[in-house]
């Protein structure tokens, strides 16, 4: 018998861990007394009226409820749940960090480490030999990118950290009852701070401010998570010789951004910009860098007696004497005859010296720092100090490995339309426009950056919408007319999108590596070459179904074009916060990749959203990086790609008939008449284009006449807000119907890698739905036959996807997954009542005046801060 909302979520209330459950509630009465204090017990009773409506499943009394109260009511409420979203969401990130870190107390070999685990599994399956070649090329390249960006203000973001810090302070076991009682009086001052402070942003933020908040999230953990992850596993495999010889494993970690980089249809980001952001990342990773080696030197208080130096430390040291005697004197002053000691403070003020650019006393690039910690490292070695030597010092070298003195890799990313316009100008001879100027600035900028901080600083410039070969060699011809033959590193990526694009990716590629720029590359880079594709613009182009096996298509067909080639490929996965953008757990994600095309190397997008929620916490970032790279080496297995290369033969009939129905039933949505326009009245659509977000402009053109106008990103914002998320589901239902066959498709749920993530993707965008609700919305359209339509859908693609995971209710076989989603939908359901409210007033009610549509717009835009942290995802 299947349950009723009701019952489901009380089910879903009982299983909520206890600590989980004391955490919330704490949080949830401080805010309530937060309320009263502000407002009254009036307003908490309101917004208790609507939590009881929404719980009991009565939307009808719950939207006379809202409609019922003035603006200003509805406003504090709507707040009040978006307040309660942040406090709720930093609870849950709490009690995951507890657990992993209870797990890695008790030993369980789940969390202590999963990557070795999987190094033994290969070791076992496929011999010592081979897992060392895996491990030996393996890279992990996660690329940070602001779109979608983050729908929380910084000073949001930074009040919900004070509220985290404080909250875990009170798991503490050291903790006496007036520690506590202050704690709880903290948390009240910043509980009430959170509440008074706006939900919106008044002014849309600047490249440079996405730059700054990306930075946030590498000084809290990953500067020291990425060498907490090499020390885990070079524990566990060399076991009782960890930390006294040379580590098993290289650096495999390597941070990339799209973040100041990025000028594809963002008018915002030019080659000043550029310039700033890698500016900004270096200042950030130095003054890290700087921190960390004076910290060690501070430690290191070994004496020359016990621990010798070697000539060369020596050397180092004679020779800083030449350039800065009075700084070696005071360094020798405070640590005498502490010559390891001295090198490390001596190599603190050269960083200094580096950031603030004196380029007499700072080191000229991060190789010579490395070079000058690894002559620390052997001459501790060779004075019988190896644990010194692969202490501490080791995981500061881990840190230079990963991070340079540029922190993470700065890709350039332009529209080939844009650089067709820029060639033709150039070789036109006549005056140039300014977007062609920018272009050839921008260029101009990757040069100077390469001569400060090398190439690998900032060389890859991905061309949005390749459609040929000609697309790449026009960013060579353009780099040459901006530098004038001065030298420059560039591998050109080719960015395939749409479903004709992938179609064709082959073909252009076949011809890219004609062209003689790109033959010199391969040659200087030991044939390696990247390949980018993207998730987001084909899902919109073709529907989910089509989308993810056309990528798969791509991905399979491109891997066999580089093995036939000799060409070492690293595909590059623009994926999305958003399950309707290619979303979903990464770990699942690579495994179902195609047969050969990870070959030990994953790189994707970090999308705006995703950044704090999977690197925010130092242990859930480092439980994110062991479970990708775990996955990255079990996919390129024999086995796995075996697994997977035998799914694909057999259901090959099952791909074809799930591929034709669903993008017919997409395209019969999509391409109906007047879609466009209705989707845009359903949706909060135009009014996220006045939401400041981000830097990036909401749509490629003034209005919204066809798909073509709009950014994948709020297409798929718009759809969740709505509560349909469309882009994860629409056409499966179809799609799994034609098959028809039940049987079948269980089988292939459990022996089709792909089929099987594409299925839990869409059962996680099914579960986030809510039919009721999405129906008010669809209704604002006048369109029945085409609100039909998608109610018709979803009803089969639930029945459909129920069937086939021989489940009652979604999320039924994914417990903890399924309890915040159905913990968290009666809350979202109340916002979305609000949301309703003043979108159906500015679509429907023409007597408003000006102050009238400020105010309710107003409303609007907070329901969809509310309702995003609810859902937790924007785009």
């Amino acid at each position: 018998m299947t349950e009723t909302g009701s019952e489901t979520r009380t089910r879903a209330r009982f299983e909520v861990p206890e600590e989980l459950r004391a955490d919330v509630r704490l949080l949830g009465e401080i805010l309530g007394k937060v309320l009263v204090e502000y407002a009254g017990q009036p307003l908490l009773d309101d917004v208790e009226k609507l939590r009881e409506l929404t719980i009991a499943g009565d939307g009808a009394a719950a939207e006379q409820l809202v409609a019922s109260w003035p603006h200003e009511r509805a406003e504090d409420v709507a707040r009040a749940f978006t307040c309660y979203f942040h406090l709720t969401n930093l609870s849950e990130e709490l009690h995951r960090a507890r657990v992993l870190r209870e797990r890695d107390r008790a030993g369980s070999e789940a969390v202590v480490s999963e990557l070795a685990q999987a190094v033994e599994q290969i070791t076992r399956d496929s011999g010592e030999q081979q897992a060392r070649a895996l491990l030996n090329g393996l890279e992990f390249r996660p690329v940070l990118t602001a779109h979608p960006t983050e729908a929380r203000r910084r000073a949001v973001l930074a009040t919900i950290r004070r509220i985290s810090s404080l909250l875990d302070e009170r798991h503490d076991p050291r903790a006496g009852d007036s520690d506590l009682a202050e704690n709880r009086r903290r948390l009240v001052e910043q509980v009430d701070i959170l509440w008074r402070t706006s939900q919106l942003r008044t002014s849309r933020p600047s490249p440079l401010d996405e730059v700054r908040s990306a930075m946030a999230v590498f000084e809290e953990t990953l500067f020291n998570v990425v060498g907490n992850v090499y020390r885990r596993l070079d524990d566990a495999l060399a076991g009782d010789e960890a930390g006294t010889r040379t580590p098993v494993v290289a650096p495999f970690v390597h941070l990339g951004s799209w973040i100041g980089g990025d000028r594809d249809g963002n008018p915002n980001v030019t080659a000043a910009i550029t310039r700033e952001a890698m500016q900004i990342q270096a200042d950030h990773v130095l003054r890290a860098l700087e921190q960390a080696t004076e910290a060690l030197g501070r430690a290191l208080t070994l004496d020359a007696a016990t621990t010798p130096p070697s000539a060369p430390v020596r050397r180092i040291l004679e020779d800083a004497r030449a350039v800065n005697p009075e700084l070696i004197t005071d360094i020798e002053t405070r640590s005498p005859a502490e010559p390891h000691r001295q090198l490390l403070l001596l190599a603190a003020r050269r960083l200094a010296a580096t950031r603030a650019r004196d380029a007499d006393f700072g080191y000229p690039r991060a190789a010579d720092f490395l070079h000058e910690l690894k002559v620390l490292q052997d001459s501790l070695v060779s004075a019988g100090a190896p644990r010194q030597a692969y202490g501490e010092l080791q995981h500061l070298i881990w840190q230079v490995n990963s991070f340079g003195f540029h922190l993470a890799e700065l890709e350039v990313r332009q529209h080939s339309s844009v650089h067709a316009k820029a060639l033709e100008e150039v070789l036109g001879g006549g005056e140039l426009s300014d977007q062609t100027e920018e272009v050839l600035a921008t260029l101009r900028v990757i040069g100077q950056i390469q001569q400060r901080f090398g190439p690998e600083a900032c060389r890859r410039y991905v061309v949005s919408f390749t459609r040929n070969a000609g697309d790449l060699a026009a960013v060579y011809e353009l780099a040459d007319a901006a530098l004038d033959g001065r030298p420059i590193e560039l591998d050109v990526v080719p960015l395939f999108e749409t479903g004709e694009d992938l179609q064709n990716s082959v073909e252009v590629l076949d011809n890219a590596i004609q062209l003689t720029r790109v033959r010199h590359r391969l040659t200087a880079n030991d044939r390696r070459f990247e390949v980018m594709l993207g998730y987001s613009d084909s899902a919109k182009d073709v529907g989910p179904v089509s989308a993810t096996l056309a990528l798969y298509d791509a991905q399979a067909r491109i891997t066999a074009w580089a093995q036939r080639n000799a060409i070492r490929l690293t595909l590059f996965h623009g994926r999305g916060g958003a399950l309707g953008r290619g979303g979903g757990p990464a770990n699942r994600a690579v495994l179902a990749q195609a047969p050969g095309s990870v070959a030990g190397r994953f790189k994707l997008t970090e999308q705006g959203e995703a950044i704090p929620a999977r690197y925010g916490n130092s242990a859930i970032a480092q439980r994110h990086i062991e479970q990708v790279t775990a996955a990255t080496l079990l996919a390129s297995t024999p086995a796995v790609e075996e697994r997977a290369l035998v799914a694909a033969e057999r259901f090959a009939v099952v791909e074809k008939t799930l591929d034709e129905a669903a993008r017919t039933a997409y395209h019969g949505l999509v391409k109906a008449d007047g879609f466009a326009e209705w989707f845009s009245t359903v949706t909060p659509l135009e009014e996220l284009g006045q939401l400041p977000l981000g830097s990036r402009p909401a749509r490629r053109g003034v209005a919204v006449s066809s798909l073509e106008d709009l950014r994948a990103i709020p297409w798929v914002f718009a759809w969740s807000q709505a509560r349909v998320n469309a882009p994860g589901w629409y056409g499966l239902g179809t799609a799994l119907a034609a098959v028809g066959d039940v049987d079948l498709l269980r089988d292939a749920n459990q022996n089709w890698p792909l089929f099987q993530v594409m299925l839990e993707n869409a059962e996680m965008s099914l579960a986030k739905t809510d039919r009721r609700i999405l129906g008010r919305y669809l209704e604002l359209g006048d369109r029945p036959e085409l609100t039909q339509r998608m109610l018709d859908e979803h009803a089969l693609t639930t029945e459909w996807v129920l069937k086939v995971l021989d489940q009652e209710r979604l999320l039924q076989g994914r417990r903890v997954l399924g309890r915040a989603v159905e913990l968290r939908n009666p809350y979202v359901d109340a916002l979305s009542y609000l949301q309703l409210r003043a979108l159906r007033t500015l679509r429907t009610d023409d007597s408003l005046d000006e102050q009238q549509i400020v105010r309710t717009r107003r409303l609007l835009l907070l329901t969809v801060s509310g309702v995003a942290a609810g859902l937790q995802n924007t785009g």
